[in-house]
């Protein structure tokens, strides 16, 4: 693995940390644990996304045209571990950054370009993507929301769950069934929603930390124009199968924001004490804490492979799918031993930060998913 960086990404570095230090305050970062259950946090955030966007920090793998800085890998790389070490919250509409305008670049019209990427990149617009349903979970084929023709217009029925703030979004990404005769991955249809529109509402779902970052969408003969469609009619899972992201060394956020983690615990246990001693002195305690550390490390260089096959042309889905497990379980490990450590006594961030990775193994993908990519690309088991 080749990471010896060039001139051009260390004045990138130089630039962007200089540009934190002069911009991010400690109220920015203090509204990030809050943005699921405070308004004024979310829109705190709001103005510093826009802030981020002004300063063309907002995107930097988006094509300058639309108002990135066309970042190479190796600076992407830069900025993901830059951006996580200063704690940097992550952008309102990082789905939208990450996932849908890479499809509006590749699929929308220069109108729903012009329409949506600028206020994208600045919130001014906050997005969801409608994909999870009840019975459509992990397989977005196996969707039943329905987009029936009428006219110039679509009408769509159906309902989808888990949708990342599904509930403050003004738009959505709505992926639709418009064939139900044709084979599961060849009826579905893409479409860029207003959420004001009438037989749309909106529940949001209170997760255990009590934030409500997620909704359950319930579409009622909702009428949205065929100009609405995003690529071709039926083509939705080609939209949808779109490389997500032109960002490709977010990878480096999974072990930059562990090792924030772990160095805030041990600050956290620094007055500690255990049988009248340091609890930091307890041979117990340091065992835990260095094997967290080990395995820190192992995640680190897990991404850096993946970052590294992306630059090489080897497979960076291997990598990167057995790093997102290793990631979840190290998660879930690191606040269970905060817990253990400090008690029901401590900080309440902690508490909340234990309930929240209870998800790390669901989100972006399954654990059993990407087992299941490993077991494939990794060791070569055939799949049955």
């Amino acid at each position: 693995m080749d990471f010896s960086y060039p001139p051009d990404t260390e004045r990138f570095r130089a630039g962007l940390r200089s540009w934190l230090a002069a911009n991010l305050t400690a109220e920015v970062v203090d509204s990030s644990s809050r943005r699921g259950t405070d308004d004024t946090a979310f829109e705190t955030l709001r103005r510093w996304n826009a802030t981020m966007a002004d300063a063309g920090w907002g995107a930097v793998a988006w094509p300058e045209r639309y108002g990135g800085r066309g970042a190479t890998v190796l600076e992407q790389l830069v900025y993901a571990e830059e951006t996580t070490r200063a704690r940097v919250p992550m952008p309102l509409n990082v789905i939208g950054i990450n996932n849908i305008a890479p499809a509006l670049m590749r699929y929308g019209t220069g109108d729903q370009k012009d329409r949506f990427l600028r206020r994208m990149l600045c919130a001014d617009d906050i997005w969801c993507q409608g994909m999870s349903e009840p019975e459509a979970g992990s397989d977005l084929a196996a969707l039943r929301t329905r987009a029936v023709p009428d006219g110039d217009d679509f009408v769509i029925d159906g309902q989808k769950i888990w949708t990342s703030l599904g509930h403050r979004a003004d738009w959505c990404q709505l992926y639709t069934r418009t064939d139900p005769r044709a084979p599961k991955h060849r009826g579905i249809t893409c479409f860029l929603v207003d959420m004001s529109l009438p037989g749309i509402e909106a529940r949001p779902l209170i997760t255990l930390t009590g934030a409500a970052d997620f909704a359950e969408i319930f579409f009622d003969a909702v009428r949205v124009p065929a100009t609405a469609m995003l690529g071709p009619r039926d083509g939705g899972w080609q939209v949808a199968t779109t490389t997500l992201s032109h960002e490709r060394a977010g990878a480096a956020r999974l072990y930059a924001e562990q090792q924030v983690l772990l160095d805030d615990l041990v600050a956290a246990l620094a007055p500690v004490r255990k049988n009248g001693r340091p609890i930091l002195e307890d041979p117990v305690t340091r065992c835990r804490l260095g094997g967290l550390s080990v395995r820190i490390t192992y995640l680190e260089m897990l991404c850096r492979r993946a970052i590294s096959a992306e630059l090489h042309g080897g497979d960076a889905m291997a990598s990167a799918s057995l790093a997102k497990t290793v990631w979840g379980e190290v998660g879930q490990e690191l606040a269970d031993t905060a817990y253990d450590l400090l008690g029901d006594d401590a900080d309440p961030r902690w508490g909340r930060h234990r309930l929240a990775t209870r998800s790390l193994t669901i989100a972006g993908g399954t654990t059993q998913i990407n087992k299941n990519v490993t077991a494939g690309r990794v060791l070569g088991l055939p799949r049955s």
